[in-house]
């Protein structure tokens, strides 16, 4: 439904007095005393019932989004789901269970029943869980470095830009539609195994849009742009202001109409120079997903399959991934990030580490009962700190954490891969992709295209997506930028899992280019 301004104003307005929403943990006086009580109490419930490892997360997610288009506002929401999880180990075997209703005689049912599933889970046992030591950790503390809280804001000013927004885009000739929104997580999560670790963390992220459609009336044809670089982000309202929506709406306005009359690419082999807004999604895709441990091992296939990243034993050390110079960091503290945090859900300090070293694959992505797998393989006994869980209702496992390619140590900006460019393609933002169920075969789109010849951009392009296999495209990788030219984008919404579950995740890296790739002409004729 959508609705102008003042019906608007009427309508928050009473649903916000009709729907007030309870204080944010941390400002509750049970927030310290009485929820690390309860969640003692769970602990030692689970060890007298039977459990030799327990551990209890107690959590608040509040999201809030709010979309528009031209000038009406078409959606709004804005809730929160409260509640507990139970995790258990008995004779090696895992139980969970959950509940929203946190009192102490919930509490003592719940962590009981994660124990009975953990013994009737053991009948279906291949291998015992083996967890990774970790330290203890008595009281941590961690919230994301954000300036402004963004649900502070209101959500009229948010309204009115988005709205602002909008109008600044509609000036430009041709523009047709546009349509904006945003949107906010707040992840509060307090923590406690019988590891003797207790954490309360405070998670924040934020996601700015805005698309715009430009259409040629006369030919009946129509070309898009997004906000491809007001990337999601683990940071506040802040992040949104220095988005800048309405100042960058005339710009990404005007090249979905010079979209419309760009020529054609020509099928063919280009060397690609992709910007960090559009190889985040290719590094995401063909190194993120196929270097999670589960998904090798064949033990996560229902969400997107496996990977040709496997086995272990015939990858690590010796899979040629890339160049020398390509260096592939997994990390949980780039600042801003959208899976930083102090500690995972295992209870897990992550660590920074290369997932690819010089160009070979050295390592996956772990959590505490999966480093066992790996230890005779790389000596390793701890866990790399990246178990999640998308609520309180859904027990963790290993999710990617940032995966991010290092900039080079020469000081290359997107200009100098331009300039040594003959005949390329520079693109521009995350489009529509395809992968296969191992993340072999690939094909990447974009938002915008442009034709380098020369040494110069001499004009757009339409209807360009790339395709490659995932190891011949990275060992085509020739230069990338430096330190000055790296930037992070990421997901805001990536599944796994099945039941399903969605994280949050960044991939930071430099301009690249890629030589003699595979390039489609994706048109069609609406003649």
């Amino acid at each position: 439904m959508n609705m102008d301004r003042r019906e608007f104003i009427q309508t928050t307005a009473a649903l916000a007095a009709a729907t007030k929403l309870p204080a944010p943990l941390h400002t509750l006086p049970q927030a310290d005393a009485s929820i690390k009580s309860l969640c003692l109490r769970a602990l030692d419930t689970a060890k007298a019932a039977g459990a030799s490892y327990a551990d209890v997360r107690v959590a608040r997610t509040r999201n809030q989004s709010v979309s528009t288009r031209e000038q009406q506002i078409t959606s709004l929401s804005d809730g929160e789901t409260f509640g507990f999880g139970v995790r258990v180990l008995v004779a090696g075997a895992w139980g969970f269970a959950a509940s929203r209703d946190l009192t102490a005689v919930e509490i003592d049912r719940v962590a009981r029943l994660a124990v009975a599933q953990a013994r009737a889970n053991r009948r279906a046992l291949l291998r015992p869980v083996t967890l990774a030591p970790t330290a203890p950790v008595k009281d941590g503390r961690w919230r994301s470095a954000i300036e402004t809280n963004p649900f502070d804001v209101s959500i009229e000013e948010k309204v009115a830009l988005l709205l602002r927004a909008n109008a600044e885009a509609l000036k430009v000739a041709g523009a047709r539609f546009v349509n904006s929104s945003l949107s906010f997580v707040r992840d509060e999560k307090t923590y406690a195994s019988t590891d003797d670790i207790f954490t309360v963390q405070d998670v924040y992220r934020c996601l700015p849009q805005l698309t715009v459609t430009a259409v040629d009336g006369a030919r009946g044809a129509f070309e898009t742009r997004n906000s491809a670089e007001a990337a999601p982000m683990g940071l506040g309202w802040e992040w949104v202001l220095k988005a800048d929506l309405p100042g960058n709406a005339p710009r990404w306005a005007e090249e979905a109409v010079k979209k419309l009359t760009a020529k054609p690419v020509e099928p063919g082999r280009y060397d690609l120079i992709l910007e960090p807004h559009n190889l985040f999604l290719t590094i995401h895709e063909s190194i993120a997903h196929p270097t999670e441990l589960d998904r090798a091992l064949g033990l996560e296939a229902n969400y997107a399959g496996t990977s040709f990243a496997a086995p272990p034993e015939q990858v690590l050390g010796k899979l040629r991934y890339g160049p020398e110079f390509m260096n592939i960091q997994g990390d949980r503290s780039q600042p801003g990030s959208l899976s930083a945090c102090g500690w995972d859900d295992d209870g897990v300090a992550p660590e920074t580490y290369l997932i690819i070293k010089d160009g070979v694959m050295v390592d996956y992505q772990t959590t505490r009962d999966q480093v066992a797998w790996l230890t005779p393989l790389t000596g390793r006994t701890r866990s790399h700190g990246t178990s999640y869980a998308e609520s309180w209702a859904d027990v963790q496992f290993q999710r990617m954490p940032n995966v991010s390619l290092l900039p080079g140590e020469r000081d290359l900006m997107l200009e100098d891969l331009i300039a040594a460019t003959d005949n390329g393609i520079y693109i521009i933002g995350r489009g529509s992709y395809s992968i296969d169920q191992q993340r072999y075969n690939f094909q990447f789109g974009g938002q915008a295209f442009y034709e380098v010849k020369g040494g110069k951009i001499t004009g757009m392009l339409k209807d360009v997506a790339y395709q490659a296999r995932t190891p011949d495209f990275w060992n085509a990788m020739d230069m990338i930028g430096g330190r000055r030219s790296y930037q992070m984008n990421g997901t805001f919404s990536d599944g796994k899992g099945q039941p399903g579950q969605s994280n949050a995740v960044s991939h930071g890296c430099p301009p690249a280019r890629f030589k003699g790739i595979n390039v489609l002409n994706t048109g069609r004729d609406r003649g």
